[in-house]
């Protein structure tokens, strides 16, 4: 399972050594992510390297599991109740729109929170900090983590399971 841990640089050039730097411990490019303040990130930030500004897919893939498990444990009660006369194949349609609602719901929720990172650093981020966010499995973060600090990167205390991982 991937990890999360986020650096604090100083400005753009030590962020972009940081992330070579991470390249070379063995993260993979697309793993890498850059945080920073909106009028940082719009003008030297590329989009490939921005990270969402929500919770939105994690908040989806919450909603579309607990909607299901909602969906399908209300089937199967009305499928326990006799004069309703629905089948087990109706429990399965209810669960599988219960699970819709709920990944509806929670996108609409999800949409309107801020990522985590982002809520955890919103000082360093307003500073004129460069959050650089790094996923990847232990022994590579364990790998790349020293020859960030190295470079002169701040770590932060954030450690977490990577969304979608």
């Amino acid at each position: 399972m991937k990890k999360r841990h986020v650096f604090s640089a100083t400005g753009l050039p030590l962020a972009e050594q940081a992330m070579a730097a991470a390249r070379r411990a063995g993260v993979d490019n697309d793993d890498i992510l850059l945080v920073a303040r909106s009028d940082i990130e719009k003008r030297e930030i590329p989009d490939k390297r921005k990270m969402a500004d929500t919770d939105l897919m994690a908040a989806v893939g919450r909603g579309a599991g607990y909607g299901a498990a909602t969906g399908l444990l209300a089937g199967l009660v009305a499928v326990a109740v006799p004069p309703l006369g629905i089948t087990l194949a109706g429990a399965a349609a209810v669960g599988l729109a219960g699970a819709m609602v709920g990944s509806l719901g929670s996108a609409l929720l999800g949409a309107t929170v801020p990522d985590p990172v982002r809520q955890a650093f919103d000082d360093e981020i307003e500073a004129g900090n460069i959050l650089v966010v790094i996923d990847g499995e232990q022994e590579v973060l364990d790998a790349a983590a020293p020859a960030i600090i190295a470079l002169g990167l701040r770590p932060l205390p954030y450690e977490s399971t990577s969304a979608l991982t």
